[in-house]
């Protein structure tokens, strides 16, 4: 899921080496990249989850819940189509015995 700018899994995982294996803090780093604190730190937390080192849900699983949404508010949709035609065609059949 890109949001934003789009920033790339490499340049996120370079900026979070960058912010750990630096003397700066992790504000002065962020500020260095042009990027929001909380968001470096957002990064550093969801590569941790992503390794395994910390629970909640991970990028793959995080992708995979957004394209299955997508899919049941389509379904959902086509099944309120579905229900409205066959509603239309009760009242269609039962107009002309």
């Amino acid at each position: 899921m890109v949001r934003g700018r789009g920033y790339s899994m490499e340049f996120r995982q370079e900026a979070v080496n960058l912010a750990r294996s630096s003397d700066r803090t992790v504000a002065e780093t962020a500020a260095e990249l042009g990027l929001n604190r909380r968001t470096l730190y957002h990064w550093a937390r969801q590569l941790d989850i992503d390794a395994g080192l910390k629970q909640g849900v991970t990028t793959e699983e995080r992708t995979e819940l957004v394209r299955l949404r997508r899919r049941v508010a389509v379904l959902e949709d086509e099944r309120s189509i579905l229900i409205k035609a066959a509603a239309f065609f009760a009242k269609e059949t039962d107009g002309t015995r």
